[in-house]
């Protein structure tokens, strides 16, 4: 699976603790091996964001990706539930 990091998504990345980029990067390892696995919690947006897709990273923290072509995947934004904004 290749994944694309968006702009956004590098600078929201940049701005959260070091233990949670940790944790991003374990969920993102999970991921990889299947989007679905159910310690993601991954789950379909609804409205403006239909066309997206988002995964936990904790209680607090997600992620929100695109299902591209193919096997890529585009990471939109990490954050809490601000990134809606």
């Amino acid at each position: 699976m290749q994944i694309i990091y968006s702009p956004r998504f590098e600078g929201d990345y940049e701005k959260i603790n070091e233990q949670l980029k940790i944790k991003a990067e374990m969920r993102e390892n999970i991921f990889r091996n299947n989007p679905f696995d159910g310690r993601l919690k991954t789950h379909k947006l609804s409205g403006r964001f239909r066309d997206l897709w988002a995964f936990s990273v904790d209680y607090d923290c997600r992620i929100v990706f695109e299902f591209k072509s193919g096997k890529t995947v585009i990471f939109h934004a990490i954050g809490g539930h601000s990134i809606y904004n």
